[in-house]
């Protein structure tokens, strides 16, 4: 009998093992819109999806699981691929709120997959892979930078603006302090490239930053047309 027990415990276990490295647990998301004004004014350059160029609107990087020491994990289940069946009712809005810019060009479903496998699968234990390109399509319709910005009287206009006002107008639109991330273009000006905002662990709302990612803008940043 006590053999049995035994052998019970180790599989059961295993099995609490297995689950736990297939659904990493996590403290928050990063939700990472980018500018493609900046992303393209690089020495990389880029190339528009094959739908055309996209609108002159902030896109989707990412939703990406997270933990409160800065850390993070990443491609958590290698058996969970990328299945364009999952969000086939979701591929208009992604091919428009969510674009690559890599080169060459494509229709997206390396950049979708690379995201799912990476940081998607991290998130197993509370978002499918439908719930989780949903929830972040949701977030993008939630937190509207540009209209924020612009009310603000920043606008893609490649004008320079103080870090400080960009950070503010986001805090006042959203109620909650950004990260900001820069790019250099070919004449090491500071560019706004990417904002980072927190999101609890359903996906769905927005919560202050246990941690932030370090800046390395100038004082000075310019929003580069696109």
């Amino acid at each position: 009998m006590k053999l049995n027990f035994s052998i019970l415990s180790k599989l059961l276990i295993l099995q609490c093992l297995s689950v736990a490295c297939l659904s990493q647990e996590f403290d928050f998301f990063y939700f990472v819109q980018q500018w493609p004004g900046a992303y393209c004014d690089t020495k990389q350059s880029c190339c528009y999806p094959k739908t055309g160029k996209p609108t002159a609107d902030f896109s989707i990087h990412g939703l990406w699981p997270n933990y409160n020491d800065g850390s993070w994990p990443s491609n958590c289940d290698p058996d969970s691929v990328f299945d364009k069946s999952q969000i086939s009712h979701l591929i208009s809005s992604m091919e428009k709120n969510w674009p690559s810019l890599s080169c060459p060009s494509s229709n997206g479903m390396r950049f979708w997959s690379h995201e799912w496998e990476k940081h998607g699968t991290c998130a197993q234990s509370e978002l499918d892979q439908s719930e989780y390109f949903e929830a972040t399509l949701k977030l993008k319709e939630k937190v509207n930078l540009l209209r924020i910005l612009k009310n603000a009287g920043i606008e893609a206009d490649d004008e320079f603006y103080t870090l400080n006002s960009i950070t503010n107008a986001i805090k006042e639109g959203t109620g909650f302090t950004p990260g900001i991330e820069c790019n250099r273009d070919s004449a090491h000006n500071s560019q706004l490239y990417q904002v980072y905002l927190c999101v609890d662990t359903s996906g769905s709302d927005l919560i202050q930053c246990p941690v932030l990612p370090k800046s390395k803008c100038g004082e000075q940043v310019q929003f580069p047309k696109f």
